[in-house]
């Protein structure tokens, strides 16, 4: 299975974009993604490469998917001994 991350693209400099994704910023390279892009478009990011331009009807439902993904623990895929994630915590006793 593979996971792409969306990003918003800020900058763009020869093949070489800089995507925000929720605010930390990372050079992706725009050698592969199947269409033209321009600065303010969504993209798919998989391994620090653009594989997919997120068209303007699918870019909230597929933020809102993402964001909701990031928020579980996906069938217990934490790794062993990772600190419980915040409210999940047991409650100190009296």
């Amino acid at each position: 299975m593979c996971l792409g991350v969306p990003g918003k693209i800020v900058s763009i400099d020869d093949m070489v974009g800089v995507v925000d994704f929720w605010g930390v910023k990372r050079d992706v390279a725009m050698h592969i993604v199947d269409e033209p892009v321009a600065v303010g478009d969504y993209v798919l990011v998989h391994v620090g490469f653009a594989i997919r331009r997120i068209p303007e009807e699918e870019i909230a439902e597929t933020l809102s998917f993402f964001e909701q993904m990031a928020a579980e623990d996906l069938e217990g895929l934490s790794p062993p001994g990772a600190p419980p994630k915040p409210g999940t915590e047991p409650e100190a006793l009296p």
